[in-house]
């Protein structure tokens, strides 16, 4: 079978096609024949090497956490009747708040038994992969959140994949959405999703738009962390809650207690939101059921072939995607 691997820690072009042996199925494992796989901006953190601290991964590796497609084979102890059936799911070595997103940069990856979900026949194999870490995250944030009718809801890194969600969620949920993200096409999308107003992050003096705009938010989903998570606490009101779930302006959002005492802002970060005890196998069948009714859309913005996955890789990191991107076998 033809797998990506990373050869060597670097730019995305150290990510290369080769030939691999089939996967052989453990007990309570499966192969699944993978017609999508997700692309996160963890896999390009682990590809440079910077993501080495949090997963220590050593080359040469297949990237990859999420896959769906269609179960070829079980191995001992597996219901034979998943064979043939289409599924999402972590591959073997991944897992909610621990284990290894890789292996699924390949025509064939292994997933655990337990992990498997059934995806509707109304939602493509591509909107389920997206989905996987995506669809469960967004709704333990949500949830997490409390959102409540008439709250205004700060959501940064709108237009990623977890962010297109949340607008959805927030925005069905009664409240007043203002989307922040980088650059006209991306304000444009989350004003399609359902936000009430937007702003652009990369201006100066974003936040305080934001508190002109709202008189204080009550909720922030801080999907961008680093300095845009810092400054996103400007705008919030006091007894204001804050969930950090994303990192990709340079690591969490650090801000101190002190700070957030001093706001009276309750602040989550995403360690304890993955400790806590969530059935993250129930949400992600809750993400599903949303995708298939239609009341939840699933933005794909960029898919590559397998072998393009270094353009993939470039695309993320030139910040040039949105919504999920996803790699089609």
């Amino acid at each position: 079978m033809r797998a990506v691997e990373v050869k060597a820690f670097g730019d995305p072009e150290v990510l290369t096609v080769v030939e691999s042996p089939d996967p052989v199925p453990g007990p309570g494992e499966v192969v699944i024949e993978v017609a999508a796989a997700d692309v996160m901006f963890l896999d390009t953190l682990l590809r440079s090497g910077a993501g080495a601290r949090f997963f220590p991964v050593e080359p040469p590796f297949v990237p990859g956490g999420a896959i769906a497609g269609v179960v070829g084979a079980v191995g001992s102890g597996v219901d034979p009747a998943w064979v043939g059936r289409r599924v999402a799911s972590n591959t073997a070595a991944s897992g909610i708040g621990g284990g290894l997103p890789i292996g699924g940069y390949a025509e064939k990856a292994l997933a655990r038994e337990e992990q498997l979900t059934q995806v509707p026949a109304e939602v493509e194999l591509t909107q389920a992969v997206a989905l996987v870490h995506d669809g469960r995250t967004a709704l333990a944030v949500f949830d997490r959140a409390a959102v409540q009718p008439g709250e205004w809801v700060l959501i940064t890194a709108a237009a990623g994949g977890l962010g297109t969600l949340l607008i959805q969620l927030a925005r069905a949920a009664g409240a007043r959405v203002i989307a922040a993200a980088r650059g006209e096409k991306k304000l444009a999308l989350a004003q399609r999703l359902g936000a009430h107003e937007v702003v652009d992050y990369s201006e100066p003096g974003w936040a305080d738009r934001v508190r002109e705009a709202t008189g204080g938010v009550q909720v922030i989903l801080d999907g961008a962390g680093g300095p845009i998570g810092v400054a996103a606490l400007a705008a919030a009101s006091p007894g204001a809650r804050f969930i950090g779930y994303g990192n990709a302006a340079g690591g969490f959002a650090p801000i101190a207690p002190e700070t957030a005492a001093a706001q009276r802002v309750t602040v989550v970060p995403l360690f304890e939101l993955t400790a806590a005890e969530v059935d993250w196998t129930a949400l992600f069948e809750r993400a599903l059921t949303e995708a298939a009714s239609g009341r939840l859309e699933v933005v794909i913005g960029h898919t590559f072939p397998l072998d393009h996955a270094g353009a993939a890789h470039a695309a993320i990191a030139a910040r040039e995607t949105f919504g999920r991107t996803i790699l089609t076998v």
